[in-house]
């Protein structure tokens, strides 16, 4: 049979050129004019329209979350960085540095989506300890500083993979922000782990083997 003709010989009908195309599916284009009486509903709402698929404050709670969770690790990076002596402690002091800007870097993207959202960020110190996921923790061992930054990466790491998996589809803005942060955070998980590896002290392989030089 000619596939370019239905069973009674006539032209194909309009479902069957949608299945071709692969977009029976597809959803309606909405109207120009329906857009643009939205757009004037509730403008004061900035970039959350009447068809944003999630609770505002909800989102912004999560991200008020991270952005605790990035104060922190800036913080506890900034004090590994400083505290880092000898010539054994030179390369992952650098990391400490690169990390701890990085970390800053996402906390301002971070801050920028929540006020987007219509919600203010939140940098209170008084309470920033509890409400960010990694822990704090201030170290004076090279071995304990790079141990404790890897716990909070992969702190960080399961996290923003969870609130990626919430946001899906219905705020896919927001999704892509915490997907390129998450690739950062593996990053910074793999160096330490890499620095972990190569210190020569028993016990600090971290599940790698440690390199050959």
């Amino acid at each position: 049979m000619n596939p370019s003709k239905n069973p009674n010989g006539g032209a194909p009908g309009a479902g069957q050129a949608a299945s071709k195309g692969g977009k029976a599916d597809a959803p309606a284009m909405t109207p120009v004019d329906e857009l643009r009486r939205r757009a004037r509903q509730q403008v004061s709402d900035g970039a959350v329209t009447a068809d944003y698929g999630l609770d505002p404050q909800e989102v912004t709670q999560l991200l008020n979350e991270a952005l605790a969770t990035e104060l922190v690790c800036v913080l506890r990076y900034k004090r590994h960085y400083y505290m880092a002596q000898g010539l054994r402690a030179r390369f992952a002091a650098e990391e400490f540095l690169e990390h701890a800007n990085e970390e800053a870097q996402h906390a301002d993207r971070l801050a920028e989506r929540i006020v987007q959202l219509g919600g203010e960020p939140d940098f209170n110190p008084d309470t920033l300890t509890q409400r960010s996921h990694a822990q704090y923790h201030a170290g004076t061992e090279l071995r304990d500083m790079l141990t404790e930054d890897l716990v909070a990466e992969r702190i960080a790491i399961e996290s923003y993979r969870e609130m990626v998996r919430f946001l899906g589809d219905r705020d896919p803005t927001t999704r892509r922000m915490l997907e390129e942060i998450l690739a950062v955070e593996e990053e910074h998980a793999d160096d330490i782990n890499d620095l972990l590896a190569d210190d020569p002290a028993p016990g600090l392989s971290a599940g790698r083997t440690a390199k050959s030089h």
